[in-house]
């Protein structure tokens, strides 16, 4: 039971700590700046209510922390603008996400089968712009 409090703790430590190879070559280690901004990529595929509000709850606290944050919707999720609850306000979160400067793309194929058409909230855009996002993101969440 001791030895595995001890691997518990130093697995703990390790994983909190980043170390990386300094300039100097000599083998010295120095920590690396952990709470940079980061690029963020969110793949919303559904029109849940309750999932929908929560990923853009975490986009905009993911703004508000610093970091940009990009939405694809793909499948369902060009649904979003219809997406009507009074348990979960999609609609004031989604204002939020884009009155600051958050960025939703959507999938043209996926809009054009529900006979939507182009606007704020879904802007049509393309597979490329899906692998495009993807590429450019450090992060990517697909809910």
């Amino acid at each position: 039971m001791k030895q595995f409090a001890i691997i518990f703790i130093v697995l703990s430590l390790s994983s909190t700590l980043v170390y990386a190879q300094s300039n100097s070559g000599c083998g010295t280690t120095k920590p690396v700046e952990t709470n940079k901004p980061v690029k963020m990529g969110i793949v919303i595929s559904t029109n849940d209510a309750e999932t929908v509000w929560n990923t853009l709850r975490l986009a905009n606290y993911s703004r508000s922390a610093g970091d940009s944050v990009s939405i694809f919707l793909l499948g369902k999720g060009v649904e979003l603008q219809t997406v009507n609850d009074k348990k979960f306000d999609v609609k004031g979160q989604l204002d939020d996400f884009l009155n600051n400067g958050g960025k939703i793309l959507a999938c043209g194929t996926c809009m054009r089968s529900r006979n939507m058409e182009d606007s704020k909230v879904c802007p049509i855009s393309s597979l490329s712009d899906l692998y495009d996002l993807i590429r450019k993101s450090d992060k990517v969440l697909a809910f």
